[in-house]
């Protein structure tokens, strides 16, 4: 669900936000255990250069800690809220665990408050169930998938995105990615059912230059608005110079492969859409 806005003022001209209707109503009281504090760089490295463009100023952000692992197999725990995270386009849930402890995990797309969720090696193969790829059903929808055992989720972690379990032999997994691409996983990598949630993330229309401000975005400057100084397209008398698309440090834009030389398609089968 997305909202959208009968403009009454120049800034609600084309914008759509998020509804975040899934999300828990109520203040409640912060899990000190779960949140830590969030320094913001402004794009700068530690000698103070700019490293990353378009970065700086923006809400101040508290960082929740968030299970990738999902480590504590054979103990229930129930949904208790469904949050915003301002430091990921998902959301997150709040797990009670049965013996106390309190977690945050990735929300996935249809799970609900009071549902209840587990890592294990047997059924029930539900929503929100975490589980080693060695026992998932095949053809499972999942997400936040494991690159190595026991070494927390890397993929597939963004709102709305799935992957699908495919096959098994030899000890590895073939996932299909959102991507298309086709890859080999060890079958004892922990993954997610089911798929992230906030799907219509995408859908957002940001309208304003004020409200990209608030995100930590920073005006980007066309680079034929440039000197030759400045930019590889900049300079020339009136209009354009037709070079090449290119960045600033003459990497070509488009169709320039930039996948490092140093690794391997070994557990690649199949490449990516393009």
């Amino acid at each position: 669900m997305v909202k959208t806005f009968r403009p009454i003022t120049p800034g609600q001209r084309k914008l759509i936000l998020p509804s975040f209707s899934e999300i828990t109503k109520g203040r409640r009281k912060k899990i000190k255990k779960l949140h830590q504090a969030k320094q913001s760089t402004g794009g700068r490295n530690h000698h103070g250069h700019i490293t990353c463009r378009h970065k700086g100023g923006g809400h101040k952000k508290i960082f929740r800690l968030i299970d990738f692992k999902r480590d504590k197999e054979g103990v229930k725990a129930r949904v208790a809220a469904i949050d915003y995270d301002p430091n990921r386009s998902a959301h997150i849930v709040l797990l009670h665990y049965i013996d106390g402890e309190k977690r945050y995990i990735l929300a996935p797309q249809g799970l609900k408050i009071g549902d209840t969720v587990s890592t294990s090696t047997e059924p029930p193969y539900s929503i929100g169930c975490c589980m080693r790829l060695k026992h998932m059903p095949l053809g499972s929808t999942i997400h936040n998938i494991e690159l190595y055992p026991d070494k927390g989720g890397k993929l597939v972690r963004s709102a709305g995105l799935s992957a699908q379990l495919l096959a098994r032999s030899g000890g590895y997994a073939t996932v299909k990615m959102p991507s298309g691409e086709v890859r080999l996983v060890n079958e004892n990598c922990r993954a997610t059912f089911g798929m992230v949630s906030n799907a219509e993330n995408n859908l957002r229309v940001i309208a304003k230059a004020g409200r990209s401000r608030w995100f930590g975005i920073r005006p980007t400057v066309r680079g034929v608005a440039m000197n030759p100084v400045d930019h590889p397209h900049g300079g020339g008398e009136g209009r354009g110079k037709g070079n090449h698309p290119q960045s600033p440090w003459a990497q070509y834009a488009k169709g320039f492969k930039t996948r490092s030389l140093r690794k391997t398609d070994k557990w690649i089968v199949k490449k990516r859409d393009k």
